[in-house]
């Protein structure tokens, strides 16, 4: 018979690798940023809640907090890490409005996250109660990172077209919370790791439901464009490829 335990942790394994190439997705974008030596119109509000995000996963998978969860530790570390690293990027290359902005909300989470440690250390007592308290926290963050794309979602019904929902983007999402989802349904049971990331599992399914329904849609359109004639009942003719 296969021990559950180690069921899940080879689960927890996968799920770290999956999360880990997560981390690194926008690594395209902040190579465009050394490369221009500008930060455009990128954004740096993402970052910084998967700062906050993963530092309080790591909290919570500490041992004093909520034992046997050093997987959690480790991937949320490496996040944390990876997200610096696009924060530091961000500061380096941005306009002074923009470095004021990343260093004021890094100040405001520092302060949030160190009372919401002190709390949970000095006020309450047992890994039950302090489990209780980070993790409602960590769903509430993990929650609204997962549902960040109802935007996106909303974008695809209205204008018909996923070119501003990646595909592989979506299903990497949905096998990272199903990852997740099944890791924390394995003893010992972990319901704050369930409610975020079976939010996350549907999110995603959500998404490459969309994507199916819309990608299908725009090949029709366009099929249906190019068997289209011309007023005047002549056919498209692409020009023949001439030779350098």
């Amino acid at each position: 018979m296969v021990n559950a335990g180690v069921v899940r942790t080879i689960i927890g394994i996968i799920g770290n690798v999956i999360s880990f190439f997560l981390f690194f997705s926008p690594a395209p974008t902040f190579y465009k940023i050394i490369k221009n030596k500008s930060v455009e119109e990128f954004k740096p509000d993402p970052y910084l809640a998967t700062v906050l995000n993963c530092a309080f996963w790591v909290f919570y998978g500490m041992p004093f907090v909520h034992p046997h969860n050093i997987l959690v530790v480790t991937i949320n570390g490496v996040g944390l890490v990876i997200e610096f690293i696009y924060l530091t990027i961000f500061f380096i290359y941005a306009n002074k409005h923009g470095r004021k902005k990343v260093l004021f909300c890094l100040l405001i989470e520092a302060i949030l996250f160190a009372a919401i440690v002190l709390v949970t250390m000095l006020v309450l007592h047992g890994t039950k109660n302090r489990s209780l308290v980070v993790g409602i926290i960590c769903d509430v963050f993990n929650i609204i990172m997962y549902i960040s794309p109802l935007t996106i979602m909303a974008k695809v019904i209205k204008t018909k077209s996923v070119k501003y929902m990646p595909f592989w983007l979506s299903l990497t999402n949905f096998i990272n919370g199903a990852c997740w989802t099944t890791y924390a349904l394995i003893h010992p049971f972990d319901i704050y790791i369930l409610i975020s990331n079976g939010i996350g599992t549907v999110s995603g399914i959500v998404q490459l439901i969309l994507y199916a329904c819309y990608c299908f849609r725009e090949e029709n359109d366009i099929e249906a464009d190019n068997a289209t004639p011309p007023t005047g009942g002549l056919p498209i003719t692409q020009p023949s490829s001439v030779p350098a």
